[in-house]
């Protein structure tokens, strides 16, 4: 008897095998069809970031080589040579008139940037009537050409940067609150003016204080054909504490409260308020000493005026006294009427917010010394130093001059203890905040042209007072004058000028008020 496999039930199982083979294959097909188009995403996205990074890096390059260029410091300042006169004045301050434009250009090799052009090729700028309201035929527009590439080397592809006066409708800001977008009136900045958006000053007349706001914008253009279009608000940071005007109020300002001043009893020694660089007769004149704490005065005139009248000459405090007419020990001659305190900007009178001033200074400082420190120091840090390259110099801790027999041009701050040389010469302002205090030594024949302001904002181990007013300021000698204290300090309004008629005092640097992304169209 013969048995017989049944066929048929190996055939049905071949089938679902071949089935199983066929639908594993398809799924590893699709899985690496998935992988090649995640594949092909993600190399699309990290291009596509890679030229977005790129166009925000190029315009935001371009911004900065502005915002450097408008500081009368930088070898390629705009108005080097004052060739924009009507653009910045002779402090190096901007003084854009409301349709003043300033273009910087960055064509590459054989292409033609032209923001005045209406041909889209060469890049038009049609975000300025956007801005101001009117085209740019309507405006007074001066160009000049980027620094950027270096050796023959491409710099960043930004083709133009924009510089011009900030106004309530430029920025689409109702600044002063009045319910109306001014469209006719520049913006100013003024420090002291924290109240407003942001410091930000809405008048045909601005306070003496204040400076001008400006934006600065910028296209960028990959060769791809991405664009970006970054923008700037800024102001120039100008060392000023005085409320009437960016100058200094005296040759000497004793900045706070209980302060102590010491004469050093020498007929050699004077602190004259009359300013050197006035071309006027009698010479404009300041304060010789002047003071913020009305309480103050009886002990500063104890020690100056009532001892050597004829060393402190200026106005009003210590004028000048005509021979045999003053006596301070005569009781027929009256002490002069006490005169009110210097006025100074609020900013100046708090330990936080002339921290805050000192933060301000080393961050654009030319060199900072985070150590105590000598005159040899200084000069081996800053050995370019000159009446053609005045520098701000920032010691953060005490500094010797002891046997300096240099002369200094600038802006200097120190924040611990300052033992002035007058062997020494520094022509410009001196700064001493923090410890607060300013000891002369030795004898000499040097001193300082230009003004000195001396306050305490720190304790004795180096921490910012608590209380809301400044500390006791010191200037006198901790030892000894010496027989011959040098000149003293004699009041210079230009004092520590370069080649361009900037003063020491600023403006240092440029603040970004703010900071935002044009959309492009």
């Amino acid at each position: 008897m013969k048995v017989y496999a049944n066929a048929g039930g190996n055939d049905r199982q071949a089938g679902s095998a071949m089935l199983i083979a066929i639908f594993t294959l398809l799924l590893i097909s699709v899985i690496a069809i998935a992988m090649v188009v995640s594949t092909g995403t993600d190399s699309a996205l990290a291009s596509n970031y890679r030229t977005s990074a790129g166009s925000y890096y190029a315009a935001l390059a371009g911004i900065e080589e502005a915002r450097g260029r408008l500081l009368w410091k930088n070898p390629d300042y705009i108005n080097k040579a004052n060739a924009y006169p009507l653009l910045m004045n002779g402090s190096g301050l901007p003084t854009f008139g409301l349709t003043q434009v300033f273009y910087i250009v960055n064509p590459a090799t054989g292409e033609t940037v032209d923001p005045t052009s209406s041909n889209p090729a060469n890049y038009p700028d049609s975000e300025y009537q956007t801005e101001y309201g009117w085209p740019l035929t309507g405006a007074a527009v001066n160009q000049t050409t980027s620094v950027s590439p270096v050796a023959g080397l491409p710099g960043p592809s930004y083709k133009w940067v924009r510089i011009t006066p900030a106004t309530e409708k430029s920025l689409n800001m109702d600044v002063d609150g009045n319910g109306i977008i001014d469209a006719a009136t520049p913006l100013y900045y003024d420090a002291a003016n924290i109240n407003t958006k942001p410091g930000l000053i809405v008048s045909p007349l601005p306070p003496a204080t204040a400076v001008e706001a400006l934006e600065v914008t910028a296209l960028a253009v990959l060769p791809n054909g991405t664009r970006r279009m970054l923008q700037y608000l800024v102001a120039p940071i100008v060392i000023s504490p005085s409320t009437t005007g960016n100058t200094f109020p005296a040759a000497l300002t004793l900045d706070g409260n209980g302060v102590i001043y010491q004469d050093p009893n020498s007929a050699s020694y004077k602190i004259n308020g009359q300013d050197g660089c006035s071309t006027t007769t009698p010479p404009a004149a300041v304060q010789s000493i002047t003071y913020t704490n009305a309480a103050d005065y009886a002990s500063i005139h104890a020690q100056a005026l009532s001892k050597n009248p004829g060393n402190y000459p200026g106005s009003p405090m210590y004028p000048v006294p005509p021979a045999g007419t003053y006596a301070a020990t005569s009781p027929s001659i009256p002490i002069p009427p006490i005169p009110v305190p210097a006025p100074i900007r609020q900013s100046w009178q708090s330990p936080a917010t002339l921290n805050a001033i000192v933060q301000d200074i080393t961050n654009s400082a030319d060199v900072v010394i985070n150590t105590n420190a000598t005159g040899s120091d200084i000069s081996s840090q800053a050995p370019t130093m000159s009446f053609t390259n005045p520098m701000t110099i920032v010691v953060n801790g005490n500094l010797n001059l002891t046997g300096w027999h240099n002369t200094g041009f600038g802006l200097l701050l120190v924040t611990g203890v300052l033992t002035y040389d007058p062997d020494a010469t520094w022509n410009g302002v001196v700064l001493v905040i923090g410890q607060g205090i300013f000891s002369s030594i030795n004898n000499g024949s040097g001193g300082i042209n230009g003004s000195v302001l001396v306050a305490k904002t720190l304790d004795s181990s180096g921490n910012l007072l608590t209380t809301p007013t400044l500390g006791s300021a010191f200037f006198g000698s901790l030892t000894s004058y010496g027989s011959t204290p040098g000149f003293g300090i004699n009041y210079r309004s230009c004092a520590g000028q370069g080649p361009l008629g900037q003063s020491a005092q600023g403006p240092l640097s440029y603040k970004v008020l703010s900071f935002h992304e044009i959309p492009l169209t």
